[in-house]
């Protein structure tokens, strides 16, 4: 089945999609972008995914090319469009094409932003099986650039850690700065010590991730302590319990990592739960 898809205004299928050889985004990776998740045809957290983009469209000073209500109509249309029951809606925003190759930033008078937004089907996203599994992580040298918390696209190092990990038999990378875990490839860590949840306090180092807020205040509303501070990998190792949060994985476990097994080497009661609240409370918000 060919999908429909959203470019500048239009609803096109996607074998007819097109955006210039010009557009910044291919040749400086001059853009932003965001990921929704779908549950029962519904979109999740779809309200801090558009803050979010709002900030990182500002602190790269690039115009948005519509409103947010707009943007939250062409979500819902495309998601209406292609029939997604479960999957995701990515949404792309660049500072455009100038008709030529600069690396000066084109006025915005003249140049209009390129926005792009494309839906995947997924069945079965919130049942998956590494949920009952877990992961296997190994951590990897951070060598991404320092702006971290500004949703770019910008994404080949966190590929290649990706590459990485599936060379190692993992499944995902944890990056390491200065001694200390940052985050994953696509994701917020945590571990889990007794009742104690801890992850790396917000900075310009890290993703300031849609799906961690809400499971750090639902783990607060079930009375779980947080701790927001750096942790190493010897610490990671030592842990009851991790985890990993993100748009499209949710809360998953991490069973392993380095080679060294948490706790029993199964998923941790304490991530089972969170995970639990987090589909239960977000399908309620679902829009």
């Amino acid at each position: 089945m060919t999908r429909t898809v959203y470019v500048n205004g239009d609803y096109l299928p996607e074998t007819e999609a097109r955006i210039s050889i010009f557009d910044r985004a291919f040749l400086m990776a001059d853009g932003v972008y965001e990921v929704t998740s779908v549950l029962d045809g519904k979109l999740i957290d779809f309200a801090g995914h558009a803050v979010r983009l709002q900030r990182s469209l500002a602190e790269l000073e690039m115009r948005a090319p519509c409103t947010m209500d707009e943007l939250l109509e062409i979500h819902r249309e495309l998601v209406r469009e292609n029939g997604i029951n479960e999957g995701l809606v990515y949404l792309q925003i660049t500072r455009g094409a100038p008709g030529d190759r600069d690396f000066a930033f084109p006025d915005p008078e003249t140049t209009e932003p390129t926005i792009v937004l494309f839906t995947q089907n997924k069945p079965g996203l919130a049942a998956s099986p590494m949920a009952e599994t877990g992961m296997k992580i190994i951590s990897i040298e951070d060598q991404r650039w320092g702006r971290r918390d500004i949703k770019t696209v910008q994404l080949l190092y966190p590929s290649m850690g990706k590459m990485m990990a599936k060379k190692a038999g993992a499944d995902d990378a944890w990056m390491v700065e200065d001694g200390f875990v940052t985050e994953g490839t696509s994701n917020n860590a945590y571990i889990v010590k007794g009742n104690r949840i801890i992850t790396r306090a917000l900075s310009t180092d890290i993703l300031h991730g849609i799906t961690r807020a809400a499971v750090l205040r639902f783990a607060a509303e079930a009375q779980m302590e947080v701790e927001e501070r750096n942790f190493s990998v010897a610490e990671a190792q030592a842990a009851d319990e991790a985890f990993i949060t993100s748009a499209s994985s949710f809360v998953m476990p991490v069973v392993e990592i380095d080679g060294v097994v948490l706790g029993r080497g199964t998923p941790g009661e304490r991530t089972r739960r969170l995970r639990e609240i987090y589909l239960e409370e977000s399908r309620k918000t679902a829009v």
